[in-house]
């Protein structure tokens, strides 16, 4: 057992690739500082931006996972995940692919005529 208990921690190709390309492009830009070279700089925030973008395509090509916990057996970060074309219920990422729309949120309480000023 891992000192996080037995949890899934979201370890998939999307992240994976995204954290890479955003560390390289960190270091890109931070090496554009030190030498002063601003293209070098400005190469490694486009490599942070597009970074962005490819982990956000690949979780929509279902390399990603959805919010919450997941089964055991889909922990692996190589499992693709088989929802990820009808989309994630709540995913910013999905909803802003056009996947998914956001839960409907409960309505804590419901509104007499008297308090919505009706007759």
């Amino acid at each position: 057992m891992s000192a996080h208990g037995h949890v899934d921690l979201g370890h998939t190709v999307a992240g994976w690739t995204g954290t890479a390309l955003a560390v390289l492009g960190s270091a890109a830009a931070g090496l554009g500082i030190c030498l002063s070279w601003a293209p070098g700089l400005w190469l490694g925030l486009g490599l942070v931006l597009v970074a962005g973008l490819v982990t956000w395509l690949l979780h929509l090509a279902g390399w990603g996972k959805p919010s919450g916990p997941r089964p055991a057996a889909d922990w692996d970060w190589r499992v693709r995940d088989a929802t990820a074309r009808t989309g994630h219920q709540n995913c910013l990422g999905c909803r802003a692919g056009g996947r998914a729309a956001a839960a409907p949120r409960p309505r804590s309480v419901e509104l007499s005529p008297a308090a919505d000023g009706g007759a």
